[in-house]
């Protein structure tokens, strides 16, 4: 090894010879590189696998708390089968309003295997959301106060039953992404078609697919942010759209539904109708065809100069509501109508399209 030393006061001159101090301070600093090129790899090997380990214990705390609902379906390809969350120890279940709770029995399937009937609660169709109620004892849950409220560019989880993979036992499906936006639906209007218009998490996860909806959106942490949307695709542009809805605004409904405000049509015992009632003829109303045992009461025509003509009613229309109450077939909006009195005025809610409208139907003297 040649070098270029020099000493003081003396001419500097090249050696022939190796100088040892030079060499073992180069030996010593390869040394370290190599030692801190190794501890580094070790560390980020160590860091990846807790990572992994971190997101496995997440995901298994938070499964015993995702359900997989099924009920109608079938015709028109048609899904019969959705996702739920547990939100009470007792069996309350929140979920997607949709046509698959339109069933005669709603079925239910826990984490661990158990096939339970469900009955719906309570349903609003402003917020697209239902509560669904099974029995159970101390069931593992999501504490809907402890909801946390997501930023943009939160990492998150997303846990549903999508395309209906997960049966009896097996586990619900889980997607991991951002969230890429927290928007509000309502400025979407004409653009995508969906009742809600509100706060909404627009997420970089394909959550917007068959039996996601009803699903849960948590934090990295598994904590429960918002419930996943139904399938929403652009009428203008044909794209997907991947979203949820905060918890933090369906809080109140789900109290709400809970308690038994948008129930569905149930009776006490021995209540009485009035001698003259409301009849869909009378109000000028001609609902499809009755031929299912649960039609839905859509509305195929209006006869000119009617009651439900001069207040607004039109061909179309899907009526959902009569007074607060849920109808969910022809046969329930007529037996609702059979308990009001026909002088007293009806409030009614309908779907029009993908939106909500509300008519009130003042009779005539």
């Amino acid at each position: 090894m040649n070098c270029i030393i020099s000493r003081k006061g003396a001419k500097a001159r090249r050696s022939r010879y190796p100088v040892p101090d030079l060499l073992v301070s180069f030996r010593s600093a390869t040394l370290r590189l190599c030692v801190s090129i190794f501890l580094g790899s070790i560390l980020a090997i160590t860091s990846t696998s807790s990572a992994q380990s971190s997101l496995a214990e997440v995901v298994a705390q938070t499964e015993p708390k995702i359900v997989k609902v099924f009920g109608a379906g079938g015709l028109r390809g048609l899904e019969a089968y959705q996702s739920g969350i547990l939100i009470s120890g007792e069996g309350h279940i929140l979920t997607a309003w949709s046509y698959v709770l339109d069933a005669d029995i709603v079925t239910v399937y826990l984490n661990d295997g158990r096939k339970l009937s469900a009955e719906v609660l309570g349903m609003d169709p402003r917020s697209e959301i239902a509560v669904l109620k099974i029995d159970g004892q101390d069931l593992p849950h999501f504490k809907l106060p402890d909801a946390v409220t997501l930023k943009s560019g939160a990492k998150i989880l997303a846990f549903s039953n999508m395309f209906g993979i997960a049966l009896g036992n097996e586990p619900a499906s889980v997607l991991h992404g951002v969230v890429a936006a927290r928007t509000d639906l309502a400025a979407r209007r004409g653009a995508f078609e969906t009742n809600y218009r509100g706060p909404a998490y627009v997420l970089d996860a394909m959550t917007n697919n068959p039996g996601a909806a009803g699903g849960a959106l948590t934090d990295a942490q598994g904590r429960l942010a918002g419930l996943l949307g139904k399938e929403l695709r652009s009428s203008t542009s044909n794209i997907w759209l991947n979203y949820a809805i905060p918890i933090s605004e369906l809080q109140p409904i789900i109290d709400q539904l809970i308690a038994g405000k948008f129930r569905p049509l149930a009776r006490e015992e021995g209540q009485k109708k009035p001698k003259q009632h409301h009849t869909v003829a009378a109000l000028g109303i001609q609902l499809v065809p009755d031929f299912l045992p649960r039609t839905p009461p859509f509305v195929e025509s209006v006869k000119p100069q009617s009651t439900a003509a001069k207040t607004g009613l039109k061909a179309d229309d899907l009526i959902l509501f009569v007074n607060g109450r849920v109808v969910a077939s022809c046969k329930a909006l007529a037996d609702e109508l059979s308990f009001i009195d026909r002088l007293d005025p009806i409030q009614l809610t309908v779907q029009r399209g993908q939106e909500l409208v509300e008519i009130e139907l003042v009779p005539e003297p």
